[in-house]
């Protein structure tokens, strides 16, 4: 068995004809009485030393029958659960051991004690090895309370219960067991004994002591009236479980001494340094740990339970989600769209190696950003917010990262795995990514390799896909690069491991692509030079803290420009746009197409340009879209894509391979999007032809049910559609629109769309 955790979807049916309940406190009375509300038919016998609580079990109708001799008890019986404490499993397996010949022939027995190792122990004494018909258990749920009646059928629902099985189990005992625990409503799972104990150990075992800990010792203060009687919740809710079963904790205690000793260690070696912190006023230090903290506790939640992390901080639609959008609908007013998610990751990374504290106004608080804050919060940097857009970093210099504990865990964003790649390639430590099972997907050789010319050490999974491996206190050399193919993530990549490079960087690219990251360096006081298609900096440099602005992301704004621009009668004013050179393709294709495009109030933000972009309805024409315009606009263009199918005419794309490899192969899901809404095309390996059927007075396209594939930008231009479609347009797999564009529901509405969200579990 490996350490990791396996699953098990279990069988909720119990067919054991007799079943034997040893120890009828709260974790055995629970059982008995959650297999009672589960209509199990069988017999449930208990044996327990207090015939007090044999005779309560009865009155309860929690089980049929019962005594205080476990001999008498087991004769005939087919399941045999061991709820007993820790320390006293020996005594009990010992006359178990003598009664078991008059029990069933296939007598399966289980336990629920909490230390694995400690049981397991037990049973190589008493038998002589682990039987193999015996299957080591531990739910994980509990009370302060005790007794049978404290007994709760609802105890186990929707709680884990771990095994522990053997190598060598029997299959039918681990079935039925598994069987048992999801008759209650529990999740069950599997795991080592050795893991088992080691994660108990923390997660259980020691906020327990600690709890123990801190009552006591306030107990025994001269005010300690005082200080029970004005204690706020948070002391209440966290000392709770001071009241549970001093005895089982002590066996608990002394059974898993070794691992809740380790996890002691580890805990007083972080209580040491904050108090450090405290006692020498160290606000960073005090605000690294108790945001990190703080977050973590969303952050893993979301991870464990496979939603989205950002919906802990806006309440977004988790789970399976669909839009059903009407059709027709107008598309006007004056909105501003979330912050440029490439600005946001940049700022977060620029701003952590810098020296000194970073400002961040504007910030993106969508998945894939927050992602990127949780990375760097886990490499050691204290990073406050976000609150409605606001971030403040902690930065800590370019060689004040620290190891992080685990994997770094990037989500669905593929900008901030290749940047990263680059960042951990010059770093001290080893450090690992990976992201969601989108990502994992998506190839990331493009920045191995040239990482790998630079002297680092990077494996890789098959095809060169993620999870990637940075071997660490690599001695990088700078390179001059062709791109093969043009792409801002692997030239920011390169200039990142360029930082810490010796010597000088320099990255050339077939075409251009957004320049953020140079500009950013540049703001951070990091010289980056370009002239024609290349740049490039020196390594060894430092990055002086700054304020930033995000201005809005053009991605996002371009559903509405589309809404716009398609839609008679419409005018709508997107403020706050950055129009960096670099990533306005979308407006220089909109504008041949024959848009009514605007550009008013332009200025400059943080070295970044920006301006309010307002657009009215024109009728639109079909065009050749330039190919150097197809790096420039290449996250747009499944909204552009809509804008061919309003336009008279056909619009025909090349040059476009790299739209193949993004969330999904967004060219051919677009088109079988657009194939069932009736619109004409033809699709190549490189690009599509859209032929539109622009005419004002009628429909362009009908309606239909699209497989959005989880990306988030095809379900956004799919929404935007519904404008000019025949009838209505719903959209399966939209949950990730929150990843980009958390305010994308409201912000449509507010124009004049009608979008209607269903099959939202929260």
């Amino acid at each position: 068995m490996t350490p990791g955790v396996q699953g098990s979807s279990g069988v909720s049916r119990v067919d054991e004809p007799r079943l034997l309940i040893v120890g009828l406190g709260l974790i055995g009375g629970s059982l008995a009485a959650a297999l009672r509300g589960a209509g199990f038919q069988g017999r449930i016998v208990g044996c327990d030393p207090n015939p007090d609580e044999i005779a309560l079990g009865m009155q309860l109708g929690l089980i049929d029958d019962g005594g205080t001799e476990l001999g008498d008890q087991v004769v005939d019986a087919s399941l045999i659960v061991l709820a007993v404490p820790v320390l006293a499993m020996e005594t009990v397996m010992r006359t178990l051991v003598e009664a078991l010949p008059s029990a069933a022939a296939n007598v399966v027995i289980t336990d629920v004690g909490s230390t694995k190792a400690t049981i397991r122990a037990c049973a190589e004494r008493v038998f002589g090895r682990v039987p193999t018909n015996m299957v080591l258990g531990h739910p994980i749920a509990g009370s302060e309370k005790s007794g049978v009646s404290a007994a709760n059928p609802d105890l186990y629902r929707h709680h884990k219960v771990i095994l522990t099985p053997e190598p060598d189990v029997e299959p039918e005992a681990l079935r039925r067991v598994q069987a048992l625990w999801g008759a209650c409503g529990a999740e069950v799972l599997e795991m080592s004994v050795e893991h088992h104990d080691q994660v108990l150990a923390r997660t259980s075992h020691l906020p327990h002591l600690l709890a123990f800990s801190l009552v006591d010792t306030l107990a025994r203060q001269d005010d300690r009236l005082d200080i029970f009687r004005y204690a706020a919740g948070g002391f209440r809710d966290f000392t709770r479980i001071a009241g549970s079963d001093p005895v089982m904790w002590r066996d608990i205690f002394i059974a898993n001494r070794e691992a809740v000793l380790t996890s002691l260690d580890d805990f007083e070696a972080g209580l040491a340094r904050l108090r450090k912190a405290v006692e020498h006023g160290d606000s960073d230090a005090l605000i690294a740990t108790f945001d990190r903290a703080s977050h973590a506790r969303h952050y893993f939640d979301t991870l464990l339970n496979k939603t989205t992390y950002q919906a802990e901080y806006h309440m977004q639609p988790q789970g399976k989600v669909t839009y059903r959008v009407h059709p027709g609908g107008q598309a006007q007013g004056r909105i501003r769209v979330p912050g440029d998610k490439s600005m946001s990751h940049r700022s977060i990374m620029l701003g952590a190696l810098a020296e000194g504290v970073t400002d961040v106004k504007g910030f993106l608080e969508g998945e894939d950003s927050l992602a990127t804050l949780q990375a760097f919060r886990e490499m050691g940097v204290a990073i406050e917010g976000p609150h409605q857009g606001r971030v403040t970093i902690h930065g800590v210099g370019m060689q004040g990262l620290k190891a992080p504990s685990g994997p770094l865990y990037v989500g669905n964003s593929g900008t901030a795995m290749r940047l990263f790649a680059g960042l951990l390639a010059g770093q001290a430590f080893d450090s690992e990514l990976t992201g969601d099972e989108s990502l994992n997907k998506r190839p990331m050789a493009r920045v191995a390799d040239p990482l790998r010319l630079m002297g680092a050490t990077i494996d890789t999974a098959e095809g060169g896909r993620p999870p990637l491996n940075i071997k660490g206190g690599a001695a990088l050399k700078g390179i001059d690069y062709d791109m093969p193919m043009a792409s801002a993530q692997v030239k920011s990549c390169l200039l990142l491991a360029g930082l810490y490079a010796e010597g000088e960087t320099r990255v050339r690219e077939p075409a251009p692509t957004r320049d953020h990251t140079e500009r950013m360096l540049n703001g951070f006081g990091y010289t980056v030079s370009r002239k024609g298609d290349t740049c490039w900096l020196q390594g060894g440099g430092a990055l002086t803290a700054g304020p930033i602005d995000v201005p809005s992301d053009i991605s996002s704004a371009t559903f509405f420009l589309v809404a716009a621009a398609i839609t008679p009668g419409s005018d709508i004013t997107l403020e706050h746009v950055g129009i960096n050179p670099t990533r306005i393709g979308v407006i220089n294709i909109l504008k041949l197409m024959g848009a009514d495009l605007a550009l008013e109030n332009q200025r400059e933000v943080g070295g970044e340009p920006v301006a309010d972009i307002r657009i009215r309805y024109a009728p639109l024409s079909g065009i050749d879209i330039p190919v150097d315009q197809v790096p420039l606009a290449i996250d747009e263009f499944p909204a552009l894509f809509i804008a061919a199918a309003n336009a008279r005419g056909t619009t025909r794309l090349r040059g476009a391979d790299e739209l193949r490899v993004k969330e999904s192969d967004r060219i051919q899901a677009m088109a079988d999007g657009l194939a069932i809404l009736g619109v004409e095309h033809t699709v190549v390996s490189d690009g599509i032809d859209i032929v539109g059927h622009g005419d004002e007075q009628t429909p362009s396209y009908g309606g239909g049910r699209i497989d959005s594939l989880g990306d988030h930008r095809i379900a956004m231009a799919f929404a935007i559609a519904a404008l000019r479609a025949g009838d209505e347009i719903v959209i399966d797999d939209c949950a990730n629109v929150a990843t980009s564009f958390p305010d994308f529901i409201d912000l449509a509405t507010r124009v004049g769309m009608s979008l209607a969200v269903e099959g939202v579990h929260d």
